[in-house]
Formats: C-alpha cells, sequence, structure tokens
C-alpha cells in the first residue's frame, strides 16, 4: 500500500468507507436519537493489519464529537476501539 488512507463519509449510505489497493473497506452506522449507533465495520481479509479499520473508526468518531452526538458501539471492534482508546470514552452512550 503507497500513501495515506482516505476515508470518505458516505452520508447517503450511512457509513464511513476507505478504498485500498481497488477494495473497500468500510464502518457502517445508524443515527436514533442523538445517537450514532456504529453497527458492523469491515476490512478485507487483504487488507487487515495496515491500520485502515482503526482509520475509519478515528474518523467517525471525530465526526460523531463534531456533531455533538453520543455513540453506541454496537459493532465490536468499535467497542475494543473505545476500551482501548480513553480519549473517546466520553462519547458513550448512557
Amino acid at each position: 500500500m503507497s500513501g495515506a488512507i482516505t476515508v470518505r463519509h458516505n452520508l447517503s449510505a450511512h457509513r464511513y468507507e476507505a478504498v485500498v489497493d481497488g477494495h473497500l473497506s468500510v464502518c457502517e452506522y445508524e443515527d436514533a436519537a442523538g445517537s450514532r449507533v456504529f453497527t458492523h465495520t469491515l476490512v478485507p481479509p487483504e487488507l487487515r493489519g495496515r491500520g485502515i479499520a482503526e482509520q475509519l473508526v478515528r474518523t467517525a468518531l471525530a465526526e460523531a464529537r463534531a456533531a455533538g452526538l453520543k455513540v453506541v458501539p454496537a459493532c465490536s471492534y468499535v467497542a475494543r476501539f473505545i476500551e482501548r482508546h480513553g480519549e473517546y470514552r466520553d462519547l458513550l452512550a448512557e
């Protein structure tokens, strides 16, 4: 892989996307009552270990924060990410 990972917010599909080496990786969500529920993060097997999921989730959480939304980590990757990165714990919906 060459260069930085570019993450795009696809509003109509309710997901964050990164295309790397011709493969699509996504972090999907649903919005509900002032919260953003992260439902699924997928990186194709051939791209794993490159930090793509981390970049997707960092971008998604930063945008949720900027929009004043609370976060529900229904996706296990997002839940583990927030556990490991305490600076995002304040985003968790109660």
